[in-house]
């Protein structure tokens, strides 16, 4: 099969649109770059769990070792269309200044609030309105490591398919659920369910470590600028606060999940 030669190849021009979200949301598509990530969806989808891994481009001269052409042969023998192309084509395509050669293009995972519940997903995260995607990828990665269920995205904000946030979540994407819900359908959702809702704030009347954590739960995250509104904090159980001994007044959003989170797998190990 000849290589992909132009920029102007269907194949090729997704890889570049799918770098706008407004294509991601038509499309439903993502653009994964890097061998570690494009694994991680590849397993993802391999064991049932991640959503479709639709084509990869690999570009032979590109790739360094033997990793990248494992994966393509691995794609390959999952049914997954492989599409060789020119260095000059993908690296026009890479987001990277030092592309690996190898990119592919994930649907991305189906899941609303409507289809969760205590049984599969006993302990989650939930965040107000946020803005950055690396703090979205960072805290999913977060939410992996300490054996959580998974992350709510409330009131819209930053897409955790940003290229960014695929990388910072190092894979953990493709593995956990991703919802998106506005908080009044979360907070009714919550209640019929009996979640106990745990939210962080200055306001906090009770410190991080002394605070105790009961199942099902949901840890309630504020947004970056505001942290959490009056409303927000009402339906909260308890308000838990991080004491601040220098001259900042708050933490980055992934410094303080994380914290949070760790606190709670030490006190609820999985």
């Amino acid at each position: 099969m000849p290589l992909l030669a132009s920029r102007n190849n269907p194949k090729i021009k997704l890889l570049r649109a799918l770098r706008r979200r407004k294509e991601r949301d038509s499309s439903g598509l993502c653009v994964v770059e890097g061998f570690f990530h494009i694994g991680e969806a590849l397993g993802a989808y391999a064991a049932g769990v991640g959503a479709a891994v639709e084509y990869l481009c690999y570009a032979p001269d590109l790739l360094a070792g033997d990793f990248g052409r494992v994966l393509v042969s691995q794609a390959e023998q999952q049914g997954i269309p492989t599409y060789a192309a020119t260095a000059e084509v993908l690296a026009a395509a890479s987001d990277k200044d030092n592309p690996q050669g190898l990119l592919a293009v994930v649907r991305q995972r189906q899941v609303d609030l409507a289809g969760l519940s205590p049984k599969e997903f006993p302990r989650g995260v939930a965040l107000v309105a946020p803005q950055d995607p690396g703090n979205v990828g960072t805290i999913l990665r977060t939410v992996d490591a300490t054996a959580m269920s998974g992350l709510i995205l409330l009131d819209a904000g930053v897409d955790p398919y940003h290229p960014t946030a695929i990388r910072a979540s190092m894979g953990a994407v493709f593995w956990l659920p991703v919802v998106g819900a506005s908080f009044p359908e979360f907070a009714e959702w919550a209640s019929v369910h009996g979640y106990h809702l745990y939210g962080t704030s200055t306001r906090g009347t009770i410190g991080y470590r002394a605070a105790r954590y009961a199942q099902p739960f949901i840890l309630l995250m504020g947004s970056e600028r505001e942290g959490l509104k009056v409303e927000q904090t009402a339906v909260c159980e308890q308000l838990i606060a991080m004491p601040m001994h220098g001259r900042v007044s708050s933490l980055n959003l992934a410094v303080a999940t994380g914290i949070m989170l760790y606190t709670i797998a030490e006190q609820l190990p999985a």
